[in-house]
């Protein structure tokens, strides 16, 4: 590869930070809309000043930094968020329907939604997902850039990823706090767990049929998982009391 141009390095560099940027945004976007921004922007920039000081520290030592326990716990953590909502969201979609419901919170879960100070949760899957996907993206840069002795055509691949897909994700970010939250929060846990599956089983050696194309089918699975025990759920409920 010394013999690649530094178009081509520019553009394979894109196209690979691209995928993880996309997760990572999915994750941030999905994070603030469910638990609030402002926590959710403090974790967001503590994983990149973080990022900062590892890609300054480390540099082309990068390349040896072992990606999969890091994956696994990652992956171990959205996964337990995940559920945890993927279940209270179809329990209250089958309840509440897709209708919105406005400023309504909830009296069981109250603290979910409004919380002063730092929302430890949405920190956390912030700062995890924005430092797991930002270290792959430093580690692509380190693979592709040096490996064709174009680093700078690297770097400027894997920043305009991040910068297109972050500007797309803040554009949507309007569109997706218009949901309703209890139909939010159902997607984003299947979302998390589909991450989380994704992510803890590829930590611990398991080689996915299409790499990176298999979040897609993960996501259907989940998603169609979600519509039946919806479903199953609509009929208890409705089963046991009359409908209004």
């Amino acid at each position: 590869m010394a013999t690649t141009g530094p178009i081509a390095v520019l553009i394979a560099t894109f196209l690979a930070a691209g995928v993880e940027a996309i997760e990572m945004v999915t994750i941030v976007v999905g994070v603030g809309a469910t638990r609030g921004w402002r926590s959710t922007w403090i974790g967001s920039a503590a994983g990149f000043g973080v990022l900062a000081v590892v890609v300054l520290v480390g540099g082309v030592a990068l390349k040896a930094i072992p990606i999969g326990p890091l994956r696994l716990v990652v992956g171990a953590l959205l996964l337990t968020f995940g559920v945890q909502w993927f279940r209270k969201g179809v329990m209250r979609v089958a309840l509440r329907g897709f209708a919105g419901i406005g400023g309504e919170v909830y009296d069981d879960d109250a603290a979910e939604w409004k919380e002063p100070g730092i929302d430890w949760t949405a920190f956390v899957l912030a700062f995890k997902g924005v430092t797991l996907e930002g270290l792959e993206i430093a580690i692509l840069v380190v693979a592709f850039g040096l490996g064709a002795d174009q680093l700078g055509a690297s770097v400027i691949g894997a920043l305009a990823a991040l910068a297109l897909f972050g500007a797309a994700g803040l554009l949507l970010r309007g569109s997706v706090q218009r949901v309703p939250r209890s139909v939010l929060q159902l997607v984003v846990g299947v979302m998390l767990t589909t991450f989380g599956t994704f992510w803890s089983l590829e930590g611990i050696g398991v080689d996915w049929p299409g790499s990176d194309a298999a979040i897609l089918g993960l996501l259907a699975f989940y998603g169609l998982t979600a519509a039946l025990y919806f479903t199953l759920e609509r009929r208890r409920a409705f089963g046991l009391q009359p409908v209004a």
